[in-house]
């Protein structure tokens, strides 16, 4: 009784011990790093601290306010080729880290066995050929390792951080996708709105061009004029065609975007730009904002996945210093002939167990320590350039939205300011005041503000996707609304 009782005991201390070694982890403590940024994001060169109403604002961010222009997004993100690639490589990480978490636990097999053996009978003792049978059956497992000292767990961590990666990973080109598609389109209206101004021109142009020539017909005019005017038809005609072949070449890369054809009602036109000025629209955004909001960003948390995976990898270049044990083990039954393979007295059992300790390895264990914690230091500086980047990109996009305003009224008092102009001139001109090199200088500088505000138009809204990408997209507003 008393050995009985030593033995449980044993094998007691035996299963606790086991338990405590189990818990091992080598690992260093993660800890995130301190953002190498200032506390708050801002456009001024004295930031103060951002409120929470600030923050509040900008989690309010509205988004795609033009109808087609969120269908045109809602296909691409069916469709287009590159985010199919990143979902199939989330699915990637998702089986590698179930495999990666499948060797935490032993692979139990069973296998039944038969043979039949005839041996010649000058092999045997007694001269005469003879046939032997055996049957088996057995269960067990092979080689399963007592995780000592965390290596599987932290093999397992590593491919868990890897798959979270992978998703961040996707969740970054959906949002690249997404702006992809919005400036795509936003380009196409700013073009098909130039080439409706180059449209027009022509037309006037052409109308200008044909009264100037009945007027050197009559011997009103001179031929220097009638030339002169030919010019500015040609120009115009040359811009036509320019833009022409831009608006389908515009057309092809949102086309590419997408992955599909996209029906002409989805496609924007030339007053896209003029009459929906909030085509993109996006609430004002404070001038301050607490550089927090940028962890939200999923290249960074890709990046702190990535260092989190780093961080793992070296407990598990740790442990294979350490003396590792394997267990191989199987019961199972045997005999000679089929129907007694589960009689009585029949019964086999192995239980191997496999101790190795690494003695001498030429330094290669100890190189592969110093390559997982060199790799831990990359990440820590790519995680913290990954901070750094986003940190520009917002205070650029903020600096830029801060004056975005007062340059489209500028330009817009330019261009009513140049029509003016060119009015003018163009009344002296026909009154034999002035020279037709007047009238001409005051049409290009027409012309040149009317693209110039195309272009300003357009680079504003590009902007506001370029703030909605900066900040983590919606989904970074959701979370940041949530949490506070």
């Amino acid at each position: 009784m008393r050995r009985l009782t030593f033995k449980m005991r044993s094998v007691a201390v035996a299963a606790t011990m086991t338990v405590l070694l189990t818990g091992c982890n080598l690992a260093p403590t993660y800890k995130t790093p301190d953002l190498p940024v200032p506390e708050t994001i801002s456009a001024q060169a004295n930031p103060v601290l951002a409120s929470d109403a600030a923050l509040q604002q900008a989690q309010a961010l509205q988004w795609l306010q033009a109808p087609q222009l969120r269908e045109i997004v809602a296909l691409a993100l069916t469709h287009n080729r590159d985010l199919r690639i990143a979902i199939e490589n989330i699915e990637k990480a998702r089986a590698q880290y179930g495999i990666t978490r499948a060797d935490l636990l032993p692979g139990i097999n069973a296998q039944a066995q038969g043979n039949r053996t005839r041996t010649a009978g000058d092999l045997t003792t007694a001269g005469r050929s003879s046939v032997t049978e055996q049957y088996s059956v057995q269960l067990g497992f092979a080689s399963y390792e007592l995780d000592l000292w965390g290596r599987v767990r932290n093999l397992g961590e590593a491919s868990l951080q890897q798959f979270l990666q992978s998703e961040d990973n996707q969740r970054n080109v959906q949002i690249s996708l997404v702006a992809d598609v919005a400036n795509a389109w936003l380009t196409l209206a700013a073009d098909l709105a130039r080439l409706q101004l180059a449209q027009d021109t022509l037309a006037s142009r052409e109308k200008a061009f044909e009264l100037t020539r009945r007027m050197y017909e009559l011997g009103s005019t001179s031929g220097l004029v009638l030339a002169q005017n030919q010019t500015t038809v040609d120009t115009a005609r040359g811009d036509v065609a320019s833009y022409t072949a831009t608006v389908d070449r515009d057309r092809n890369a949102l086309q590419l975007l997408v992955g599909g054809a996209i029906t002409p009602n989805l496609l924007p036109t030339a007053a896209s730009l003029s009459a929906m000025n909030d085509v993109a629209a996006l609430m004002p955004v404070p001038a301050v904002l607490p550089s927090a909001v940028l962890l939200q960003r999923p290249d960074i948390r890709a990046a702190e996945h990535n260092l989190q995976g780093m961080n793992a990898n070296i407990g598990a270049a740790r442990a294979a210093m350490f003396p590792s044990i394997s267990l191989t083990a199987s019961v199972g039954t045997g005999s000679s002939e089929l129907d007694r393979l589960f009689g009585g007295n029949n019964g086999t059992w192995s239980f191997i167990p496999l101790v190795k300790l690494p003695i001498f390895d030429g330094g290669r264990n100890r190189a592969s320590l110093r390559v997982a914690e060199s790799n831990q230091r990359l990440a820590v500086s790519q995680y913290e350039k990954s901070v750094q980047t986003a940190f520009k990109e917002v205070s650029d996009v903020l600096a830029d939205r801060a004056q975005w305003n007062n340059r489209l009224l500028a330009q817009t008092s330019m261009v009513a300011n140049t029509q003016k102009a060119f009015d003018l001139s163009n009344a002296r001109f026909k009154a034999g005041v002035d020279n037709y090199l007047t009238v001409l200088d005051a049409q290009r500088s027409l012309y040149t503000a009317q693209q110039t505000l195309i272009g300003l138009r357009l680079s504003e809204q590009q902007n506001r996707v370029t703030l909605w990408k900066a900040l983590g997209g919606a989904e970074v507003v959701q979370e940041q609304a949530a949490a506070s």
